[in-house]
């Protein structure tokens, strides 16, 4: 199967905020894996996932394999980045419990059950990480990174710094370790070259490219892709409304509120959205932002943002 270049269908669509070098040439040469890391707190994604989700949609039908990895034992943590307080930790009858309602959600979107070589997987950072014992993973893991490399981290920093009323338990700081771990584990048992997340998630993902190298050598491909983190026009935060998330489980946002969530987003706003939860076209979607602006009225970008995303989600 030939590969389409990935790097240039997320740039067009506004997707990249950051990614190491030579990324894109090596996708273009090698069909290869990448993941997301998707918190398993809850049995349904909210349309806060979608980017992660549409970032593996356009990976593999550009020839790659998306990886959707569920983050078990990191749930069990709880992440620092952009997070002032610790999570709530899960037990694991409930994490399996909300794994199986996020598979459901993710096949409306990847495509799991072709025999083609870039089949989506989906994989649980629990089931390599609980055989681990501490003292393997300080061994194992922990020696190729150093406490300076951990604390340069924009997330640690925050978190530490003389502003911060809770600081930081070891738990937490340990986290990038173990999100690291799960780089260099997909890459040596799946030959996944690419870790691919929010812009918030840069520190956590280039830990993971680093100890690929620390541990395997320095000429091994490892890359990281990172997407903006999706904002608003008005400066609201993205996908809350009122009452809460926006979920993707009919039980917890009605079709009906899910599509007029979409319907109600700003022209600026429908503008940008299209081309990051569509797979529409770079020329349909200029041929309908020349429509919406000799008619707004008609609001024909919401309305094909909100047809498109409400018919995939909930058909």
């Amino acid at each position: 199967m030939a590969v389409k270049n990935f790097v240039e269908e997320l740039r067009w669509r506004g997707m990249i905020h950051d990614l190491t070098p030579e990324t894109e040439e090596y996708m273009l040469k090698n069909p290869t894996a990448g993941y997301v890391g998707i918190d398993p707190t809850a049995d349904s994604l909210h349309i806060g996932h979608l980017v992660g989700v549409m970032m593996l949609k356009h990976l593999q039908m550009c020839g790659h394999k998306p990886i959707a990895l569920v983050g078990g034992a990191t749930g069990m943590i709880g992440d620092p980045s952009g997070k002032s307080q610790e999570r709530n930790l899960l037990t694991e009858e409930s994490l399996r419990q909300n794994e199986n309602g996020l598979k459901k959600q993710l096949a409306k979107f990847l495509d799991f059950d072709n025999d083609q070589p870039n089949a989506a997987i989906l994989v649980n950072n629990y089931d390599w990480m609980k055989t681990f014992s501490f003292l393997e993973f300080i061994r194992e893991v922990g020696k190729h990174i150093t406490v300076n490399y951990m604390m340069a981290k924009d997330s640690v920093k925050k978190r530490i710094s003389s502003e911060s009323k809770s600081g930081m338990s070891f738990t937490e700081f340990s986290y990038q370790l173990v999100q690291g771990y799960d780089f260099l584990h997909l890459f040596q048992h799946h030959d996944c070259h690419l870790q691919m997340g929010g812009s918030d998630q840069w520190g956590n993902i280039t830990t993971g490219t680093e100890l690929i190298r620390r541990k395997l050598g320095s000429d091994q491909e490892a890359f990281a892709l990172t997407c903006p983190l999706i904002t608003k026009a008005d400066g609201t935060k993205f996908g809350k409304t009122e009452s809460g998330n926006v979920w993707l489980d009919p039980e917890k946002t009605t079709p009906y509120e899910f599509y007029q969530f979409w319907l109600n987003v700003s022209d600026e706003d429908a503008e940008k959205y299209i081309k990051i939860f569509t797979l529409l076209s770079q020329k349909e979607i200029q041929k309908l932002a020349e429509e919406h602006k000799e008619a707004p009225h008609l609001r024909l970008l919401q309305k094909t943002l909100a047809r498109e995303l409400t018919i995939r989600v909930h058909s």
